[in-house]
């Protein structure tokens, strides 16, 4: 039985080309430079003394510049490679990184914290076309899956690590966020500059995409569907931390720690799952993930444990994988060759636009109508957007009769 399991988790993780897996290495390292944002709220709050609404319009600020970036980032990439924004992402949000550990005034860590979100989020539209273009369409999924499966590896690399250094002083949290930018900055350029470049299929600069998204209905509706599940995505790092800290009276190194049961999840069954659900209808797939996803964070304030709490870190993470990947799928079958970095980017805004909005309705909902009201509202999310799911399947069915 054991041989099986090996057998199969080779298969899952077999046949994507060696760049695929560099590019999964650069989402890696961008992630784990996330450090910075599962503990924003309580830096702002009790090392700079700001208040909780403050904190909140901090961490939205990062979801405005994400919004600029995500869509620029995709709309760059169909002018001058996806390469090329990556590597102006990952130079950027490096310096910034280490700026945001010098100033303690609102205005100037709300400044630097756009900034921020504009570099940095520019990355995820860039990294996930050039996987679109060097994958074939029926190892996509797995392509993706991968680049999600390495961003969460990053996402508990840098919680776990986080939740250290900020015991010890919050400042490190920023030199060591900007420094593995760089890093994977000088990776990134030392591997493609042996490439020979980017394959020809992947040069869209000087092609027309055959149709505007903004007219693709079917696309259209996958954006909703992406914004509303990123808006319960988004309270990981904006109510998630402060509800793990103030109500379950767990520590900072918790926190990454109950972060961490999530990427073990994920590196341990995500490839296999997809790849066992491969020529599954992506959309039907995504509907049972999203309400696994709402129910994961509705459960938790059933429970005020340490490993109750990792049971609804592991509810949600099920949905995730199930739903996240999926949606970028959906996303990248709607577009051609040449309008990939629309389409990414476009959906990437959606994710953008959730950070902006989740935080600040987040914050107020746990701050004036209590915190175990937010789950039960996320909870409530996931029926809507199974509803949701259902109406696309309904009209991708008739478009395709």
């Amino acid at each position: 039985m054991v041989g099986r399991f090996v057998a199969r988790y080779k298969e899952a993780y077999s046949g994507l080309p060696k760049a695929v897996w560099m590019l999964a290495g650069v989402e890696l390292a961008n992630r784990a430079g996330t450090m910075v944002f599962f503990f924003m709220t309580l830096y702002a709050t009790r090392h700079l003394g700001f208040s909780l609404p403050q904190a909140g319009q901090i961490v939205s600020s990062y979801g405005i510049g994400s919004l600029i970036g995500a869509y620029l980032g995709g709309r760059l990439c169909d002018w001058v490679g996806a390469y090329h924004v990556q590597r102006i992402s990952l130079g950027l949000s490096g310096v910034f990184f280490i700026l945001l550990s010098f100033p303690e005034s609102f205005p100037a860590v709300m400044i630097l914290m756009f900034l921020l979100g504009a570099s940095a989020e520019a990355l995820h539209p860039s990294n996930l076309t050039a996987v679109s273009q060097l994958c074939s369409p029926e190892t996509r999924t797995r392509g993706f899956s991968l680049s999600r499966l390495a961003a969460n590896l990053g996402l508990s690399i840098g919680p776990v690590v986080g939740g250290y250094l900020a015991l010890i002083n919050y400042k490190w949290l920023f030199w060591v966020d900007g420094v593995t930018s760089l890093a994977a900055l000088a990776i990134f350029q030392a591997f493609f500059s042996t490439q020979a470049g980017p394959p020809a299929s992947s040069r869209s600069e000087d092609r027309v995409p055959s149709k505007s998204a903004f007219k693709d209905r079917p696309f259209l509706l996958i954006w909703i569907l992406s914004f509303l599940v990123a808006i319960v995505f988004s309270q990981l790092f904006a109510t998630f931390p402060l509800y793990i800290r103030e109500v379950y009276q767990l520590q900072e190194n918790a926190i990454g720690q109950l972060i961490a049961v999530n990427t073990v999840q994920i590196v341990v069954i995500e490839m296999l799952i997809i790849h066992a659900l491969q020529g599954h209808d992506p959309a039907r797939v995504a509907r049972v993930g999203a309400l696994a996803l709402c129910a994961g964070f509705a459960l938790m304030p059933l429970g005020r444990s340490f490993l109750y709490g990792a049971f609804t870190v592991m509810v949600w993470t099920f949905g995730e994988i199930l739903t996240l990947p999926l949606l970028v799928t959906l996303a990248a079958g709607r577009a051609d060759q040449a309008g990939q970095g629309r389409y990414q980017g476009l959906l990437g805004l959606s994710f953008a636009l959730a950070m902006i909005v989740g935080p600040l309705v987040g914050t107020w909902i746990y701050n004036s109508t209590g915190p175990d009201r937010l789950w039960y509202g996320c909870g409530l999310l996931g029926v809507v957007l199974a509803a949701g799911f259902t109406l696309l399947i309904a009209i991708m069915e008739r478009e395709k009769a």
